[in-house]
C-alpha cells in the first residue's frame, strides 16, 4: 500500500462505479496501471466488494436506532446464541462486540417507533442471554462514510 493506493480506496469509497478511464484521471495513472492496481487490491482482500448506497427512507426506514445490549452470561456459549439471533434479525443492519459496560452495539433500522417497540419486545426482550437494553435514536446523519 503507498499513497497512490490510498487515493485509489478514497476514490471508490466515493464512487464505487466510477470507470477505470475516470479513476485513472483522478489518481494521475495511466489505464492500466489503474486497472493493474485495483485488481491487486481486490486479490488482496482489501477491497471486499462493491455495494449500492440505498435511500433508508425510500425503503419506509424512518428510524434508526443505535442500541447497547448487555448480557447476563460472560460465557462464549451466550455472545454466540446472541449473535446467531442477530444473524436472523432482519432490523439489525450491524452488530459488534464492544469493549466497555456492554457487550454489543447494534444499529437497527425499522419504519417506526412501533416497530422499534415490536423490535425491542419480541426479539431482544425474548433472549435469555440479554440483561440490559439501551436506545440511542439517532437524530439524523452529518456523515455516514459506510459502503
Amino acid at each position: 500500500m503507498d499513497a497512490i493506493d490510498d487515493h485509489i480506496l478514497r476514490q471508490l469509497q466515493l464512487d464505487g462505479r466510477v470507470t477505470n478511464l475516470e479513476l485513472a484521471e483522478r489518481v494521475g495513472l495511466s489505464p492500466s496501471a489503474c486497472l493493474r492496481r485495483v485488481q491487486a487490491l481486490e486479490a488482496s482482500g482489501v477491497i471486499k466488494g462493491y455495494r449500492a448506497i440505498l435511500d433508508r427512507t425510500q425503503l419506509g426506514v424512518g428510524l434508526t436506532v443505535f442500541v447497547m445490549v448487555g448480557l447476563s452470561g460472560q460465557l462464549k456459549r451466550d455472545s454466540l446464541a446472541f449473535e446467531r439471533a442477530m444473524a436472523k434479525a432482519p432490523e439489525v443492519l450491524e452488530c459488534h462486540n464492544i469493549t466497555g459496560s456492554v457487550e454489543y452495539l447494534l444499529r437497527v433500522e425499522v419504519s417506526d417507533l412501533a416497530a422499534y417497540k415490536h423490535f425491542h419486545s419480541d426479539v431482544l426482550g425474548t433472549l435469555n442471554q440479554v440483561s440490559s437494553i439501551t436506545s440511542h435514536v439517532s437524530l439524523g446523519s452529518s456523515k455516514d462514510m459506510r459502503a
